[in-house]
């Protein structure tokens, strides 16, 4: 699979996608259609008819378990698990061959660095200069309250201006008029950082440049930026996840293809792109120049509030000749964005283990936005060891953004969300295990008084011990024994009952120390 077009005739294939032929128009309509049938489980939806548009619509291509593990080529999460968990699992090689092993994992990450291609089908047909026109693309406005039309799932590529290290992020961008958007990367984003880095030298030349007596020369100070729209899957989805700085996007991209990507200079600007792109944006941002972007209905499902940001203005769009333009919406969960954040929670939890081998299993809730609540389960070790993972987390990439972080038992399912609350609403004295504390919020976060910083709370729903001040005896689980659950089981067949059988609560996890044994 080595494009958009691939992946849609592998979901034609698979019974996964449905044509629909009727027009239907990207304001609204489009929206409306794509969230009652994500809610529903539904197939991903190819619009080949949208009011007004050349352009076929592609939505939903994520929204199900099944369609994200086809797009990161993989039968399960467990086994992408699986696979991350392997490439983080390099140590020091001590004999000759764990030094084999090693570098053939070493060879096979060499194997998929994305390559540099002379041309590709992203370039069939390259305009510029007055012919650069938004209004050509069957762009989409979600909800009736946002502030226009929104490009929802664009790959934004730039460059560190210092060490000239690429980033690929997921950023909106509001349609202001033909060639102009909005720029909307949020300040804890890599991509606010290399602008924030362009800034400061292009304010630092100009005070040099005035102390000199000389005048600036070559107007105001840009940063080049390209937006690729419509990629292979797992492409997309690689500027969505949460690497850390050091590993290019495309390169985790490659990993997960298992084949590298090909990427092919911009024509306007000095920076590449998927070279089978459907469609390319390219242009730049003034350092010096900001606009009012939003309102838009974002994935906390709530609209997302206005503010100052970047302004992207076009220069070349460049498109294949059967382009197809895709896209997204986002809302009130579960949306498309939910199987995204569920890869993610998936796929990571083997980084996180890495600082974090206590950790045993975690869950990032949807109603949650994926970091507003996060649910881990523990090897518990020692007392308070809760509250060591508790701000460890929160130490972690994007887990700075968690308002609330429950801890349970390594035995606790944390994906059963019943079985979470149990533990909450009984293990939990609200005095002694609660902590809240301030900290970084995401820029989406409306409840904080005040923007990017806020409280967050640290839920220990864990077996309290003595030495954390728990001097009663702490009870059993109310359970039956496996014994009899297995005589039951055989004479099940014969009672009459069919499937009427309860599902069992799992255990906590070992018997804290002091405690009585469990049952």
């Amino acid at each position: 699979m080595e494009n958009l077009h691939d992946f849609i005739k592998l979901l034609r294939d698979k019974g996964q996608l449905a044509v629909i032929d009727t027009p239907v128009d990207p304001v609204l309509e489009m929206t409306e259609i794509a969230d009652r049938v994500v809610k529903a489980g539904g197939p991903a939806l190819l619009f080949t008819k949208p009011k007004g548009y050349s352009f076929p619509v592609l939505i939903n291509q994520f929204g199900s378990e099944e369609r994200m593990c086809l797009a990161l080529r993989a039968g399960s999460y467990d086994e992408l698990s699986a696979r991350v968990e392997g490439l983080v699992s390099l140590e020091v090689p001590s004999g000759a061959w764990e030094k084999v092993k090693a570098l053939s994992k070493l060879k096979d990450l060499a194997a998929v660095q994305p390559r540099s291609v002379k041309s590709g089908p992203c370039q069939d047909v390259v305009l510029t200069g007055d012919a650069v026109d938004l209004g050509a693309l069957p762009i989409l406005q979600c909800w009736p309250l946002d502030a226009g039309r929104y490009v929802t799932l664009p790959l934004v590529f730039t460059r560190h201006p210092v060490t000239g290290r690429r980033n690929v992020g997921m950023y909106r961008l509001q349609v202001f008029d033909r060639n102009t958007t909005g720029m909307h990367w949020h300040i804890h984003k890599d991509a606010a950082e290399h602008y924030r880095v362009a800034a400061d030298r292009a304010a630092a030349g100009r005070t040099a440049a005035g102390q000199a007596g000389a005048a600036a020369a070559g107007g105001r100070a840009r940063m080049e930026v390209a937006v690729a729209i419509g990629t292979d899957p797992a492409v997309t989805y690689a500027a969505t996840a949460p690497v850390p700085g050091a590993i290019d996007e495309m390169t985790f991209a490659g990993f997960l293809r298992d084949e590298a990507v090909e990427m092919v200079r911009c024509k306007s600007v000095a920076l590449e792109v998927p070279a089978h792109s459907e469609v390319v944006l390219e242009g730049y941002v003034d350092l010096e120049e900001s606009r009012r972007e939003g309102p838009f209905g974002d994935h906390t499902g709530y609209y997302s509030l206005a503010d100052d940001y970047p302004v992207l203005h076009l220069t070349a769009l460049t498109h294949r000749r059967d382009a197809v333009y895709s896209t997204t919406i986002v809302g009130q969960a579960p949306m498309e964005d939910t199987y995204l954040g569920k890869a993610t929670e998936r796929l990571f939890l083997p980084l996180l283990r890495i600082t974090l081998p206590e950790l045993i299993d975690m869950d990032l809730p949807k109603e949650g936005g994926f970091h507003n609540c996060v649910l881990v389960s523990v090897d518990k070790r020692y007392a308070l060891h809760a509250r060591k993972v508790m701000h460890a987390l929160w130490g972690t990439g994007q887990m700075q953004f968690a308002k609330c972080i429950v801890v349970v038992d390594g035995g606790v399912d944390v994906h059963d969300y019943a079985q979470v609350a149990w533990r909450v609403f009984n293990n939990v004295d609200w005095q002694r295990d609660v902590t809240v504390v301030e900290g970084p919020l995401d820029v989406l976060d409306h409840s904080s008084p005040h923007p990017l910083r806020g409280g967050k709370i640290g839920i220990d729903a864990t077996i309290k011990w003595p030495e954390e001040g728990h001097g009663r005896e702490w009870p059993s689980d109310v359970e039956m024994s496996p014994e009899v659950k297995a005589r039951v089981d055989e004479l099940w067949p014969s009672l009459g009952l069919g499937d009427l059988r309860s599902p069992g609560r799992g255990t906590a996890g070992p018997a804290a120390p002091g405690s009585v044994p469990r049952g």
